[in-house]
């Protein structure tokens, strides 16, 4: 019996390590957490595409690079996508986050962007009511990419 238990031990112990080792990662998650995205539909006015594009290329690149510079953002692309009933985006404004943590206070810190780009947040939300003439924003959604182990 004196031999037995310490090699019935052994195997307890063995069986143990092997069923709690988890190919997927010491966490037990068979994914680890990726960056923020938060995604704007908008629906451009028939006739203002191009305005609204012109728009993007120029101030809002402008936003976004100094917000990516200041590290607010790691991320943001533009995609134009097939609107296929009047409901439906013709563009999606993607603005990526490191974590969700990073959406903290951000008001404060994305008006002062603004000023920075747009002279004032007076001018900003100018601009921003001058730009629903040409578009609509239909909504947005903001997720968390989920990165496969």
């Amino acid at each position: 019996m004196t031999r037995l238990t310490p090699a019935l031990c052994a195997t307890a112990a063995l069986l143990v390590l092997t069923t709690a080792a988890r190919p997927a990662g010491a966490d037990g998650r068979d994914f680890s957490d990726g960056p923020v995205v938060n995604s704007s539909y908008i629906r451009t006015v028939d006739g203002h595409f191009d305005d609204y594009m012109h728009w993007l290329a120029t101030t809002y690149k402008k936003q976004q690079e100094a917000a990516k510079a200041a590290g607010l953002i790691t991320n943001w692309r533009v995609l134009v996508v097939e609107a296929r009933t009047p409901q439906d985006p013709d563009i999606i404004l993607l603005t990526e986050f490191k974590n969700w943590a990073a959406l903290d206070h951000l008001g404060g810190k994305f008006d002062q962007v603004s000023t920075q780009i747009q002279g004032s947040v007076d001018a900003a939300n100018k601009s921003e009511a001058d730009r629903a003439k040409i578009r609509t924003v239909l909504g947005s959604r903001t997720s968390q990419e989920a990165i496969l182990k």
